[in-house]
């Protein structure tokens, strides 16, 4: 009862058509029709890219609207995007299985008592051209992932990821430049 009322009956309403709609999408089993469902629900998709079994969350508060993902782009099985706010894949970046791409952050309702040291907060997520995410990597909300560059398997990257840099660990550093 605390969440409708926080949120409103509105986005709540939305939250169930979303979840609906992410059902139909794990029906899908083949990447071309699910990327047929994206692009018809608002995604822009570009051509050759490859979504494995993508899972979405938030999607009741930016929409597939939100998402956009360049050409010849892979994302790996288990991937999940949040979608609280916008997500922007240029072409040609690989996401590995079970990356994490968050755009927000809320500790809980609003009278949690951890909100007034964190408040809740989204930001868009950019992933520049040729970028390579590694298995396991967690993207947070508001970073932005230069081009051609790499992100180790495991990585929580904090902080904005200079182009042609490898970058590594919890938090991620970088371990080296590629040029």
């Amino acid at each position: 009862m605390q969440a409708l009322k926080q949120v409103g009956f509105a986005k709540v309403f939305r939250f169930a058509l979303m979840t609906l709609f992410s059902l139909v999408l794990k029906l899908m089993i083949v990447p071309p029709l699910r990327t047929f469902l994206l692009r018809l629900m608002g995604a822009k998709v570009g051509s050759g890219s490859v979504l494995q079994n993508v899972r979405f969350y938030n999607l009741y508060r930016t929409g597939l609207g939100g998402l956009q993902i360049g050409q010849a782009c892979y994302l790996g099985d288990e991937v999940l995007l949040d979608l609280a706010d916008d997500i922007h894949l240029a072409d040609q970046v690989t996401l590995a299985a079970r990356v994490h791409i968050l755009t927000h952050r809320n500790v809980g309702y609003t009278d949690h008592p951890l909100q007034k040291f964190l408040p809740a907060m989204q930001k868009p997520t950019h992933i520049d051209r040729g970028a390579f995410i590694g298995a396991n990597a967690v993207i947070m909300a508001g970073v932005h992932i230069g081009e051609c560059a790499v992100v180790a398997a495991g990585a929580v990257v904090c902080a904005d990821v200079e182009a042609f840099s490898v970058v590594g660990g919890v938090p991620a550093k970088e371990i080296k430049k590629l040029i």
